[in-house]
């Protein structure tokens, strides 16, 4: 946890004011936390009285996966960036909130691109960044063209001189040269834990950020006294590989198929044997735990052997939905997750009848824009 220190550290980038993807920039970064923690605790208020925890981002270097559009000028290529009039884009020099292991390579690429004859630049459109603190980078190159031999060769030879990993997506094609993933490792609670990211799935874009995040979740569910964690939204197991260690068994239920996929070669990476990942919405967890609907999905899985005493959340910005919140209205602890605070101060109005919020945090994972994220820790009533 950090407290806001006012050291007037700024940011300096020579795109701020055009360039859409930073609307804080007028601000030093302690003004920026400042204002998003005003913000949070006027939201939260009326259920939380107390100091927000919050924790503060790196100045710089800080995002892990970016995306770039490609704008073309007559034989010249470069990335391009939304302008602050959200009409149009701008060419762009440089973009000191990427992680330094993007920084390293995503010059070289463009400068790569103008050299070729046409075969890696023709009908590029975007350049999509993912990377990870121990320096590995997967590059997906999107087209509106069909991607040949050629482009696999020379993109090939790219891989090798650029030290990263190249993919091309053109419709209805996906080119991989050698992996689709990369592979993170993060020190969380005195352990390493190794995450699979795939590219067309959910990561947290804050790695610095993200383990706080993770260690707050984590001082909760120190609290409970264990028992069994029930998980919605889990994703690529982010949370639910280190809160394991907490629980006696866990259920964790997400939609997406290749975020249940990397989460289950996650578990195995780490050798943890007390999770359960299942693909299903939240609202079909509700109604199985309910007994209102049979799924096949869950044949092998005895839901009447778990006896939750915790629930972690952390939905889209549209937060719960009802069932979802009727659901966990039961449980004697909630952890909840929010990239909204709109919404968590809306479905903290139905919960807070049943529980009271015993902590509260900030966890800024966006320097220099509005967005935020926040966590609450629910106990039922008495």
């Amino acid at each position: 946890m950090a407290s806001i220190k006012d050291k007037r550290v700024r940011v300096t980038c020579k795109h701020f004011g055009s360039c859409g993807s930073c609307s804080l920039y007028e601000m030093d970064y302690a003004q920026q936390l400042q204002q998003k923690v005003q913000r949070v605790s006027v939201l939260l208020a009326p259920f939380y009285t107390k100091a927000l925890d919050v924790f503060d981002s790196p100045r710089s270097h800080y995002r892990a996966r970016a995306e770039f559009r490609i704008w073309h000028e007559g034989e010249r290529c470069d990335y391009a960036m939304g302008n602050m009039a959200h009409k149009g884009a701008i060419s762009i020099e440089e973009c000191p909130k990427v992680i330094v292991p993007i920084e390293e390579r995503m010059w070289k690429l463009l400068e790569k691109i103008n050299a070729s004859q046409e075969v890696l630049k023709h009908k590029l459109f975007a350049v999509e960044f993912l990377a990870t603190t121990t320096d590995e980078v997967l590059v997906t190159m999107l087209y509106h063209r069909k991607l040949d031999e050629a482009w696999s060769e020379e993109a090939k030879a790219l891989e090798t001189e650029l030290h990263c990993k190249i993919m091309g997506r053109s419709r209805k094609q996906k080119v991989v040269l050698s992996d689709e993933f990369v592979t993170e490792k993060l020190f969380v609670d005195g352990r390493i834990y190794t995450y699979v990211e795939y590219e067309s799935g959910f990561t947290q874009p804050n790695p610095a950020v993200n383990v706080k995040m993770i260690e707050w979740a984590i001082a909760q569910a120190k609290k409970t006294g264990g028992g069994d964690l029930l998980e919605a939204y889990c994703g690529l197991g982010n949370f639910t590989l280190p809160l394991s260690r907490y629980f006696d068994k866990v259920l964790a239920t997400e939609i997406s198929k290749r975020s249940i996929h990397a989460a289950l070669q996650n578990c195995t990476l780490n050798g943890i044997e007390n999770i359960t990942f299942v693909r299903m919405a939240s609202e079909e967890m509700t109604e199985a735990i309910e007994g209102k609907r049979v799924f096949s999905r869950l044949r092998e899985v005895d839901l009447k052997a778990y006896d939750f005493s915790t629930v972690l959340v952390d939905p889209p910005r549209a937060g719960l939905d009802a069932g979802t919140t009727a659901l966990i209205a039961d449980m004697p602890y909630i952890i909840y997750i929010s990239c909204n605070p709109e919404t968590l101060a809306r479905d903290l109005e139905t919960l807070t009848q049943t529980h009271e919020v015993v902590d509260a945090a900030l966890f800024d994972q966006f320097p220099h824009t509005e967005h935020v994220e926040s966590g609450v820790f629910l106990k039922r009533r008495a």
